[in-house]
């Protein structure tokens, strides 16, 4: 079966980060010191996530896909260890350059016993200086190393936070010209410039969960998450009426949007240990079932109650599936997430993911 896309190519943020568990429930004092523990959490920033996720799914079906990240690391040991984890799973890393003058993008990320918590993020990290021209560069280069790789037709251009807003638009613009799919996810802070620049009107594939959906909507989180939901469908399908769209609510599922129908998909009953990175993972798998040729929602079904009401047939089912793998996980990659692992969780939930395998291509 041939592929509707050939290729990844995506700007994002390459870092690392750790988890500090704080004593006590109450909020951390301007002058205060606080005793805690270092979590055994590996945190990862969200080019490396979301890109993780799209090569080790797309080496489970036939054919070659390179993922191409575009980004910057420092020249220090956690940069380097980055990207050597990138090429073990078969990116191809030539576009991630080293910034001598920058240290690699870190994070802390703190955390209440009640679950509860912040981070604190280098802003003046090697991401930060990933610019526009760094796009063009690569993009241009970009034929040249796909013809010598046989690689032809349609790519997929991701546009992920942690590096500058008209760094991701440069993408974007270029994905456009070339006709290839741009998706992109935003930081709930980014929406506002974001709507701004345009960049909303270049995005044909979105990810956002329920914070960041209302401030596109502009209403507040809180309110109930299908009128949310909704209310951020119908701006961003005015702006770009085309775009299909995917909302995350955690434990409340996701809803997606595509051609003016909604559909909603319950999340996986699986035991949660950190949501961080499930939404990252999410927009991973929906860009393998946009490569593969999976409809992005099932628009027909009667409205689930749980995922394995019906056989598991979308983009947004996949992306379930996937996120249900990323919460198992300590990290905010869950390295373990495969074709396989994903079969294993749907016979748990003694779920049909057969209309899933004969598209996908899996074994």
């Amino acid at each position: 079966m041939q592929r509707e896309y050939d290729f990844l190519v995506g700007v994002g943020g390459i870092g690392s980060g750790m988890f500090f568990g704080l004593r006590g429930d109450r909020t951390l004092g301007r002058n205060e010191s606080r005793a805690g523990e270092i979590l055994r959490r590996r945190d990862f920033c969200k080019l490396h996530i979301i890109t993780q996720y799209v090569a080790v799914l797309m080496r489970s079906a036939d054919g070659d896909f390179p993922v191409l990240p575009i980004g910057k690391v420092g020249d220090d040991p956690p940069g380097r260890t980055l990207v050597e984890c990138m090429r073990d799973v078969g990116m191809d890393t030539r576009f991630v350059a080293v910034e001598p003058e920058y240290p690699t993008l870190f994070s802390v990320c703190f955390t209440y016993p009640d679950g509860d918590g912040g981070n604190i993020t280098t802003d003046d990290s090697a991401s930060a200086h990933v610019a526009p021209g760094d796009v063009e560069g690569a993009v241009t280069a970009l034929g040249d190393v796909l013809a010598r790789g046989g690689v032809e037709g349609r790519g997929i251009a991701l546009a992920a936070p942690e590096v500058p807003l008209a760094t991701r638009r440069r993408l974007l613009e270029l994905a456009r010209a070339n006709e290839w799919l741009g998706a992109a996810s935003f930081t709930s802070g980014e929406v506002a410039p974001a709507m701004d620049m345009g960049l909303f009107g270049l995005v044909d594939l979105l990810s956002i969960n329920r914070d960041e959906a209302a401030a596109v909507a502009g209403v507040n989180s809180g309110e109930r998450i299908e009128s949310v939901a909704t209310a951020a469908a119908e701006k961003l399908t005015a702006i770009h009426p085309d775009m299909h769209i995917c909302i995350t609510a955690g434990a409340d599922g996701a809803f997606g949007f595509a051609n003016g129908q909604m559909e909603y998909c319950p999340a996986c009953p699986v035991k949660v240990v950190n949501t961080a990175g499930a939404g990252d993972a999410m927009l991973g798998a929906l860009m393998v079932a946009a490569a593969e040729g999976l409809p992005f929602i099932r628009s027909g079904r009667a409205r689930r109650e749980r995922l394995m009401d019906a056989p598991l047939a979308s983009a947004l089912d996949l992306a379930t599936l996937v996120a249900g793998l990323a919460v198992q996980s300590e990290d905010t990659i869950n390295f373990d997430a495969d074709a396989a692992a994903i079969e294993r969780l749907a016979a748990e939930m003694n779920a049909d993911v057969g209309p899933l395998k004969a598209t996908l291509g899996w074994e």
